[in-house]
């Protein structure tokens, strides 16, 4: 392997030769993290992101043309993964965002009908686990059944019953403590 050229390595990996592919992964590899460590200034993200290129580069090796350098080719195969990566996580942003201001109305405003400030709520909310927290919301914010939100969680119906009772049960001694 080591005496072949770039081109030979090529296509010894498109008739699914691994040392192939692994000889182009070690050429290309500094090359390919210094350009997606440029692209996101995130170590770890580069670092992943190199690995999803690779893999992605494994997986469609056949489809490399020799039209563009192999090294522009995996470029634009971590470009267009990095580039769906932020697109995903803009929309996943937008609705957390969205979900969050929602909820934040709601208590907001059921709150200050009952008396409270969301302040009051948010640091009584906060003290709760997790599992009881997530039961609230899935029954109080979200409509959710009993029996749906067992199931979404996996414990049993009475279980749920159990932890929005005592959770709120919490949440009123909370809130009475430093009203």
């Amino acid at each position: 392997m080591a005496d072949l050229d770039e081109l030979e390595i090529i296509k010894y990996a498109q008739q699914g030769d691994k040392e192939a592919f692994a000889k182009l992964f070690q050429i290309h590899y500094s090359f390919l993290y210094k350009y997606v460590l440029k692209m996101t200034l995130n170590q770890q993200t580069a670092e992943d992101l190199v690995q999803d290129t690779m893999l992605k580069g494994y997986d469609n090796i056949k489809k490399y043309n020799g039209q563009s350098k192999f090294s522009t080719w995996l470029i634009t195969i971590a470009t267009r993964l990095y580039l769906d990566q932020q697109r995903r996580k803009k929309r996943e942003w937008f609705w957390q965002k969205n979900e969050s201001e929602k909820l934040s109305r709601s208590l907001n405003w059921q709150l200050a009908y009952k008396g409270f400030e969301w302040s009051d709520i948010m640091e009584g909310f906060e003290k709760l686990k997790s599992d009881v927290r997530t039961a609230i919301l899935l029954k109080h914010y979200y409509g959710y059944t009993n029996e749906e939100i067992g199931n979404m969680m996996g414990i049993r119906e009475g279980t749920v019953k159990s932890r929005i009772h005592n959770g709120m049960k919490e949440l009123r001694k909370e809130l009475m403590q430093d009203g």
